[in-house]
């Protein structure tokens, strides 16, 4: 018998075998599409004397699905340098903040749909620019997220707040000292429902520029807490001043 005409049964067996296994699998995918997608909404506001670091949690995967395995994040600062010193490609320009673990958050905080780290290690009249990478539960980190920078400057300082009971609103009444740099814009107001977390963005929608302010949406029979801040200019940026004291304000019964 011809040797090509031997081998003829053993190959088709092959390719048969071959053709088999193609069809029970998928599409190929490449390890880089697994890991959690690039956070891309970081973001910076200089409240007192500290930097708030905010963004969201990945949903997504690099290849658009369903991102599953979250385990937590990696947060990055360095310091920015006066122009011709400044690298911020060199290797060692960029220094972990913080490890954030889901499951333990220490240093962090989850409020609403943002992760908050507030970054209390700072100098007065430095710039900090700062980074995110999220990880999954083996590890794969995601690519850095967008980069945000801010100058530390003074803050002003927060109000003395006050609530007077009131019949028909919530009526609060605040003053503060003008502040050391920069020009006064007003006062953001922030409420919670009494015993509640205050949210992170207040009552008003641009700073508040009176002294007395009036709840007009407080709600008869319930009880809120209150508190102010001091929002002024210095130079480029915009600083809030730490909270005010807080106060308690409900309507109250007419005699």
């Amino acid at each position: 018998m011809d040797f090509s005409r031997r081998l003829l049964p053993g190959m088709l067996l092959l390719a048969a075998v071959a053709l088999s296994g193609c069809g029970k699998r998928g599409p190929l995918i490449p390890p880089e599409a697994l890991v959690p997608a690039p956070i891309s909404n970081l973001a910076l506001a200089q409240k007192g004397g500290q930097i708030q670091v905010s963004w969201s949690a990945p949903g997504r995967q690099e290849g658009k699905a369903r991102l599953q395995d979250l385990a937590g994040f990696l947060l990055f600062r360095r310091p920015v340098l006066p122009p011709g010193e400044d690298c911020e490609e060199c290797p060692t320009a960029y220094s972990q903040l913080a490890r954030i673990d889901l499951d333990y958050p220490q240093g962090a905080r989850h409020v609403g749909s943002l992760w908050i780290y507030d970054d209390r290690d700072l100098k007065k009249g430095a710039v900090y620019q700062y980074k995110v990478r999220s990880f999954t539960e083996q590890g794969a980190q995601s690519k850095d997220s967008n980069r945000a920078r801010r100058a530390v400057v003074t803050p002003p300082l927060p109000p003395v707040l006050e609530a007077p009971p009131s019949t028909e609103a919530v009526v609060l009444n605040f003053v503060a000292l003008p502040p050391e740099e920069g020009t006064l814009l007003g006062y953001n107001i922030y409420r919670a429902r009494k015993g509640e977390a205050l949210p992170l963005t207040p009552l008003n929608k641009a700073p508040f520029t009176g002294n007395t302010y009036r709840d007009e949406e407080a709600r008869f029979g319930a009880s809120y807490d209150y508190a102010v801040t001091s929002v002024a200019a210095v130079g480029q940026e915009t600083v809030e001043s730490a909270q005010s004291n807080l106060v308690t304000g409900a309507i109250q019964e007419p005699d």
